[in-house]
């Protein structure tokens, strides 16, 4: 059943059963194999193939999440694979909290900040992981503070709380980009590898995306539907991302997740030069037609 808020005028052209399906397949397997960043796909995947309007494209695609998230965690900590309980177990609480209490905190500042900030983390992103597989990362895939700051609960729990807060309420308010942000701050900040920082990253946006959907429901916001179907698909596409992940070499499974931050980061850039471009063109028609009024009248 579909939620709907009176205002909200969801059109009727849902993809069909296989298409659903394979995008919330494809969407599992980016999650499980970088930790996150399935909404980085779900929402212009059902831009194409749906009209639902964008406050729904984002809730629709944090329900798909839930699959991702959840599935996704359990296959690293079942496959051999690690979470990092020490600085997740805050960053679960933090995400959780942000998702419920943050949002209108983060909307308050400028989306157009949000989104610079958000480019500017993935270039960093994409910049240290290439340099980490080469062999020239200057923190030799350390983190950027002492290990022993790390080993104390006294600088993990506080900083964790406030990382999961601020990135939980990025994810809920923005729709999108909480595991690319998740993921590099969990290395940095806590020295983790990366696929650990994947797993502990998706095991802190499973109650994320549970408490976001349920937000999006009782707004209207949401194809519960459509959500259905796209974690469906989901879950065996986060089961074979998290076993590539695992599979993968360290150093190609880096280069592998910097690239999808370069590309995540190239493709913001160009959507807010055309958004700009756009704004620009009728103040531009109306200076051309004031100059030619002024020109007949002269």
């Amino acid at each position: 059943m579909t939620s709907r808020h009176p205002s909200d005028h969801h059109r009727a052209d849902r993809p069909g059963l296989g298409i659903a399906l394979g995008i919330g397949a494809t969407g599992g397997v980016i999650g499980g194999l970088l930790g996150g960043g399935s909404g980085v796909f779900y929402v212009p995947a059902l831009e194409k193939v749906t009209s639902l309007s964008r406050p729904s494209l984002h809730g629709t695609a944090g329900a798909a999440n839930i699959a991702v998230t959840g599935v996704g965690a359990a296959t690293f900590a079942l496959v051999g694979g690690s979470i990092d309980l020490h600085a997740g177990t805050g960053m679960v609480i933090g995400g959780t909290l942000g998702a419920l209490l943050g949002v209108p905190l983060i909307l308050k500042i400028p989306h157009l900040v949000l989104r610079w900030l958000f480019v500017a983390i993935l270039l960093a992103t994409g910049l240290k992981l290439i340099l980490d597989a080469a062999g020239a990362d200057p923190l030799q895939g350390s983190a950027v503070v002492p290990a022993g700051w790390i080993a104390s609960w006294g600088f993990t729990l506080p900083v964790s709380l406030i990382l999961g807060f601020v990135i939980g309420a990025w994810a809920a308010g923005m729709g999108l980009g909480g595991g690319l942000l998740a993921v590099p701050a969990l290395m940095l900040l806590f020295g983790t590898d990366l696929p650990t920082a994947e797993g502990t990253s998706l095991l802190m946006f499973f109650p994320n995306a549970i408490v976001g959907t349920i937000a999006h429901a009782r707004q209207g916001t949401a194809d519960l539907r459509l959500g259905t179907l796209l974690n469906i698909g989901a879950l065996p596409g986060a089961v074979v991302g998290v076993l590539l992940a695992l599979a993968l070499d360290i150093k190609v499974l880096s280069v592998v997740f910097a690239l999808f931050a370069l590309a995540i980061a190239v493709r913001e850039m160009y959507r807010m030069w055309r958004e700009v471009s756009a704004a620009a063109q009728p103040t531009a028609a109306r200076s051309d037609y004031h100059r030619q009024r002024s020109s007949s009248h002269g």
